[in-house]
Protein backbone atom coordinates (compact mmCIF):
# COMPACT_ATOMS: atom_id res chain seq x y z
CA UNK A 1 0.00 0.00 0.00
CA UNK A 2 2.50 2.45 0.98
CA UNK A 3 4.88 1.29 -2.22
CA UNK A 4 1.70 2.40 -4.79
CA UNK A 5 1.22 5.44 -2.80
CA UNK A 6 4.69 6.56 -3.62
CA UNK A 7 3.88 5.60 -6.98
CA UNK A 8 1.03 7.69 -7.30
CA UNK A 9 3.14 10.52 -5.68
CA UNK A 10 5.59 10.70 -7.94
CA UNK A 11 3.29 9.87 -10.79
CA UNK A 12 1.48 13.32 -9.85
CA UNK A 13 4.61 15.42 -9.23
CA UNK A 14 5.30 14.78 -12.61
CA UNK A 15 2.50 15.76 -14.26
CA UNK A 16 2.46 19.47 -15.98
CA UNK A 17 -0.95 20.83 -16.76
CA UNK A 18 0.24 24.10 -18.18
CA UNK A 19 2.76 22.25 -20.23
CA UNK A 20 0.31 19.30 -21.47
CA UNK A 21 -1.70 21.94 -22.78
CA UNK A 22 0.42 23.71 -24.38
CA UNK A 23 1.34 20.66 -26.50
CA UNK A 24 -2.20 19.93 -27.12
CA UNK A 25 -2.41 24.18 -28.00
CA UNK A 26 0.68 23.52 -30.51
CA UNK A 27 -0.51 20.01 -32.11
CA UNK A 28 -3.54 21.66 -32.98
CA UNK A 29 -2.13 25.13 -34.41
CA UNK A 30 -0.08 22.51 -36.42
CA UNK A 31 -3.31 20.86 -38.15
CA UNK A 32 -4.98 24.44 -38.68
CA UNK A 33 -1.45 26.61 -39.82
CA UNK A 34 1.12 23.66 -41.47
CA UNK A 35 3.01 26.88 -42.83
CA UNK A 36 4.27 27.09 -38.91
CA UNK A 37 4.21 23.64 -38.10
CA UNK A 38 7.99 23.84 -38.26
CA UNK A 39 8.41 26.63 -36.23
CA UNK A 40 5.84 25.14 -33.97
CA UNK A 41 7.58 21.76 -33.68
CA UNK A 42 10.88 22.95 -32.93
CA UNK A 43 10.00 25.82 -30.47
CA UNK A 44 7.29 23.17 -28.67
CA UNK A 45 6.58 19.79 -29.49
CA UNK A 46 10.29 18.76 -30.05
CA UNK A 47 11.22 20.13 -26.70
CA UNK A 48 10.76 18.54 -23.17
CA UNK A 49 9.44 21.02 -20.58
CA UNK A 50 7.99 24.33 -20.55
CA UNK A 51 11.22 25.58 -19.56
CA UNK A 52 13.00 24.42 -22.52
CA UNK A 53 10.40 25.81 -25.03
CA UNK A 54 10.60 29.08 -23.28
CA UNK A 55 14.61 29.31 -23.52
CA UNK A 56 14.48 28.12 -27.17
CA UNK A 57 12.04 31.12 -28.56
CA UNK A 58 13.80 33.58 -26.69
CA UNK A 59 17.57 32.17 -27.92
CA UNK A 60 15.96 32.13 -31.21
CA UNK A 61 14.21 36.05 -30.73
CA UNK A 62 17.34 37.71 -29.11
CA UNK A 63 19.94 36.29 -31.26
CA UNK A 64 22.51 38.68 -32.79
CA UNK A 65 24.91 37.71 -35.61
CA UNK A 66 27.52 38.05 -33.08
CA UNK A 67 26.14 35.58 -30.56
CA UNK A 68 25.47 31.80 -31.80
CA UNK A 69 21.65 31.04 -31.41
CA UNK A 70 22.68 27.67 -30.96
CA UNK A 71 25.08 28.76 -28.16
CA UNK A 72 22.58 31.47 -26.49
CA UNK A 73 20.18 29.00 -25.77
CA UNK A 74 23.00 26.52 -24.15
CA UNK A 75 23.87 29.48 -21.89
CA UNK A 76 19.68 30.00 -20.99
CA UNK A 77 19.70 25.87 -20.84
CA UNK A 78 22.65 26.26 -18.29
CA UNK A 79 21.05 29.15 -16.32
CA UNK A 80 18.34 26.90 -16.12
CA UNK A 81 20.19 23.99 -14.59
CA UNK A 82 21.56 26.36 -11.60
CA UNK A 83 18.31 28.18 -11.23
CA UNK A 84 15.39 25.74 -11.87
CA UNK A 85 12.50 27.83 -9.42
CA UNK A 86 12.74 30.09 -13.25
CA UNK A 87 10.62 27.52 -13.77
CA UNK A 88 7.73 28.63 -11.51
CA UNK A 89 7.92 32.08 -12.48
CA UNK A 90 7.49 31.39 -15.87
CA UNK A 91 4.25 29.01 -14.90
CA UNK A 92 3.16 32.15 -12.70
CA UNK A 93 3.51 34.93 -15.76
CA UNK A 94 1.99 32.59 -17.97
CA UNK A 95 -1.00 32.56 -15.80
CA UNK A 96 -1.27 36.21 -15.37
CA UNK A 97 -1.27 37.09 -19.16
CA UNK A 98 -4.01 34.37 -19.73
CA UNK A 99 -6.08 35.64 -16.92
CA UNK A 100 -5.55 39.28 -17.49
CA UNK A 101 -5.70 39.90 -20.87
CA UNK A 102 -8.24 39.41 -23.07
CA UNK A 103 -6.60 39.60 -26.43
CA UNK A 104 -4.96 36.07 -24.80
CA UNK A 105 -7.08 33.38 -25.46
CA UNK A 106 -4.91 30.41 -25.70
CA UNK A 107 -1.56 29.83 -23.38
CA UNK A 108 0.71 28.94 -26.79
CA UNK A 109 0.36 32.72 -27.47
CA UNK A 110 2.23 34.21 -24.99
CA UNK A 111 5.27 31.38 -25.48
CA UNK A 112 5.17 32.38 -29.37
CA UNK A 113 4.25 35.82 -29.63
CA UNK A 114 3.86 38.01 -26.90
CA UNK A 115 7.07 40.24 -26.70
CA UNK A 116 6.01 41.75 -23.25
CA UNK A 117 6.13 38.26 -22.16
CA UNK A 118 9.17 37.37 -23.89
CA UNK A 119 11.02 40.46 -22.83
CA UNK A 120 9.73 39.39 -18.84
CA UNK A 121 11.49 36.19 -19.28
CA UNK A 122 14.75 37.77 -20.95
CA UNK A 123 15.02 39.90 -18.03
CA UNK A 124 14.38 37.25 -15.40
CA UNK A 125 17.67 35.25 -17.30
CA UNK A 126 19.47 38.09 -16.86
CA UNK A 127 19.03 38.95 -13.13
CA UNK A 128 20.34 35.09 -12.60
CA UNK A 129 23.19 35.89 -14.71
CA UNK A 130 23.67 39.22 -12.72
CA UNK A 131 23.49 37.38 -9.87
CA UNK A 132 25.76 35.04 -10.80
CA UNK A 133 28.66 37.41 -11.19
CA UNK A 134 28.02 37.22 -15.63
CA UNK A 135 27.17 41.22 -15.96
CA UNK A 136 28.12 41.40 -19.11
CA UNK A 137 26.06 38.79 -20.15
CA UNK A 138 23.09 39.83 -18.36
CA UNK A 139 24.07 43.35 -20.15
CA UNK A 140 24.11 41.76 -23.23
CA UNK A 141 20.37 39.89 -22.94
CA UNK A 142 18.92 43.72 -21.30
CA UNK A 143 20.31 45.47 -24.93
CA UNK A 144 19.12 42.89 -26.40
CA UNK A 145 15.49 42.92 -24.99
CA UNK A 146 15.77 46.85 -25.25
CA UNK A 147 16.38 46.69 -28.85
CA UNK A 148 14.07 43.85 -29.93
CA UNK A 149 11.01 44.41 -27.54
CA UNK A 150 11.69 47.99 -26.60
CA UNK A 151 11.35 47.44 -23.12
CA UNK A 152 14.53 47.99 -20.97
CA UNK A 153 15.13 46.50 -17.38
CA UNK A 154 18.03 46.76 -15.49
CA UNK A 155 18.79 43.38 -14.53
CA UNK A 156 19.85 44.26 -10.72
CA UNK A 157 15.84 45.16 -10.42
CA UNK A 158 13.94 42.95 -8.40
CA UNK A 159 10.60 41.53 -10.45
CA UNK A 160 8.60 39.17 -8.41
CA UNK A 161 6.11 36.65 -9.79
CA UNK A 162 2.53 36.49 -11.54
CA UNK A 163 3.87 39.87 -13.44
CA UNK A 164 1.93 41.00 -16.59
CA UNK A 165 3.55 43.47 -19.30
CA UNK A 166 0.63 44.53 -21.03
CA UNK A 167 1.97 45.70 -25.12
CA UNK A 168 4.98 46.43 -23.41
CA UNK A 169 7.12 48.61 -25.45
CA UNK A 170 8.57 51.57 -23.78
CA UNK A 171 8.66 50.06 -20.28
CA UNK A 172 11.85 51.18 -18.68
CA UNK A 173 12.79 49.79 -15.09
CA UNK A 174 15.71 50.72 -13.15
CA UNK A 175 18.50 49.38 -11.36
CA UNK A 176 17.70 49.48 -7.61
CA UNK A 177 13.59 49.26 -8.44
CA UNK A 178 11.65 46.42 -7.14
CA UNK A 179 8.59 44.95 -8.35
CA UNK A 180 5.80 43.06 -5.94
CA UNK A 181 4.15 39.79 -7.02
CA UNK A 182 0.67 39.51 -8.83
CA UNK A 183 1.76 43.40 -10.70
CA UNK A 184 0.05 44.63 -14.40
CA UNK A 185 2.62 46.85 -15.94
CA UNK A 186 1.24 48.07 -19.22
CA UNK A 187 3.14 50.02 -21.92
CA UNK A 188 4.99 53.08 -21.94
CA UNK A 189 5.61 52.66 -17.88
CA UNK A 190 8.57 54.76 -16.39
CA UNK A 191 10.22 52.98 -12.68
CA UNK A 192 12.96 55.37 -12.71
CA UNK A 193 15.31 58.21 -10.68
CA UNK A 194 14.57 61.07 -9.85
CA UNK A 195 18.40 62.95 -10.22
CA UNK A 196 22.15 60.93 -10.36
CA UNK A 197 21.98 59.68 -6.94
CA UNK A 198 24.32 56.71 -7.26
CA UNK A 199 22.37 54.38 -4.58
CA UNK A 200 19.02 53.62 -3.91
CA UNK A 201 16.89 55.63 -6.02
CA UNK A 202 14.05 53.55 -7.81
CA UNK A 203 10.66 52.71 -6.73
CA UNK A 204 9.26 50.04 -4.99
CA UNK A 205 6.60 48.67 -6.09
CA UNK A 206 3.73 47.06 -4.04
CA UNK A 207 1.77 43.48 -4.21
CA UNK A 208 -1.10 43.43 -6.99
CA UNK A 209 -0.71 46.73 -8.82
CA UNK A 210 -1.44 48.11 -11.63
CA UNK A 211 0.47 50.75 -13.20
CA UNK A 212 -1.33 52.56 -16.10
CA UNK A 213 0.04 52.97 -19.49
CA UNK A 214 2.20 55.98 -19.70
CA UNK A 215 2.64 56.46 -16.01
CA UNK A 216 5.75 57.43 -14.35
CA UNK A 217 6.89 56.25 -11.14
CA UNK A 218 9.93 58.64 -10.46
CA UNK A 219 12.82 58.55 -7.06
CA UNK A 220 12.67 56.36 -4.19
CA UNK A 221 9.17 56.03 -3.01
CA UNK A 222 6.93 53.52 -1.77
CA UNK A 223 3.70 52.23 -3.39
CA UNK A 224 1.48 50.35 -2.00
CA UNK A 225 -0.21 46.98 -2.39
CA UNK A 226 -3.01 46.87 -4.86
CA UNK A 227 -2.62 50.24 -5.89
CA UNK A 228 -3.87 52.00 -9.10
CA UNK A 229 -1.75 54.44 -10.99
CA UNK A 230 -3.89 55.90 -13.98
CA UNK A 231 -2.76 56.03 -16.64
CA UNK A 232 0.04 59.19 -18.11
CA UNK A 233 0.15 59.84 -14.02
CA UNK A 234 3.65 61.08 -12.93
CA UNK A 235 4.01 59.72 -8.95
CA UNK A 236 6.55 61.43 -7.03
CA UNK A 237 5.48 60.70 -3.33
CA UNK A 238 4.41 57.35 -1.51
CA UNK A 239 1.20 55.76 -2.15
CA UNK A 240 -0.95 54.20 0.61
CA UNK A 241 -2.10 50.69 0.06
CA UNK A 242 -5.29 50.14 -2.03
CA UNK A 243 -5.84 53.56 -3.20
CA UNK A 244 -5.83 55.65 -7.07
CA UNK A 245 -3.44 58.33 -7.79
CA UNK A 246 -3.89 60.01 -10.96
CA UNK A 247 -2.59 63.43 -12.71
CA UNK A 248 0.65 65.16 -13.37
CA UNK A 249 1.65 65.36 -10.27
CA UNK A 250 -0.18 62.64 -9.23
CA UNK A 251 -2.66 62.98 -5.83
CA UNK A 252 -4.67 60.28 -4.29
CA UNK A 253 -8.00 60.41 -5.87
CA UNK A 254 -10.18 57.31 -4.37
CA UNK A 255 -9.93 53.73 -3.57
CA UNK A 256 -8.14 51.34 -5.70
CA UNK A 257 -12.04 50.27 -6.72
CA UNK A 258 -11.53 46.46 -6.34
CA UNK A 259 -9.16 44.33 -3.87
CA UNK A 260 -7.33 43.49 -6.98
CA UNK A 261 -6.41 46.07 -9.56
CA UNK A 262 -3.75 43.84 -11.13
CA UNK A 263 -6.62 41.55 -12.11
CA UNK A 264 -9.18 43.14 -12.68
CA UNK A 265 -7.49 45.66 -15.03
CA UNK A 266 -10.45 48.34 -14.36
CA UNK A 267 -8.77 51.84 -15.75
CA UNK A 268 -11.67 54.19 -15.70
CA UNK A 269 -11.31 56.56 -12.75
CA UNK A 270 -15.74 55.90 -12.22
CA UNK A 271 -14.19 52.62 -9.94
CA UNK A 272 -12.20 55.05 -7.56
CA UNK A 273 -15.18 57.89 -7.21
CA UNK A 274 -17.69 54.94 -6.77
CA UNK A 275 -15.74 53.24 -3.78
CA UNK A 276 -15.44 56.64 -2.48
CA UNK A 277 -19.16 57.05 -2.35
CA UNK A 278 -19.67 53.20 -1.06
Amino acid sequence: MAQGSGTASKNIKACDPAWMRLREEAEALCSKEPVLAGFVYSTILNRNRLEDAVAYRLARRITHADVDAGELYRSLENVLDKSPELGEAFRADLAAVFDRDPACNRLIEPILYFKGFHALQTYRFAHEMWKAGRTDFAFYLQSQSSRIFGVDIHPAAEIGRGIMFDHATGIVIGETAKVGDDTSILHGVTLGGSGKEADDRHPKIGRGVMIGAGAKILGNIKVGDCVRVAAGSVVLKDVPDKMTVAGVPAKVVGQAGCPEPARSMHQLLEAASDAVED
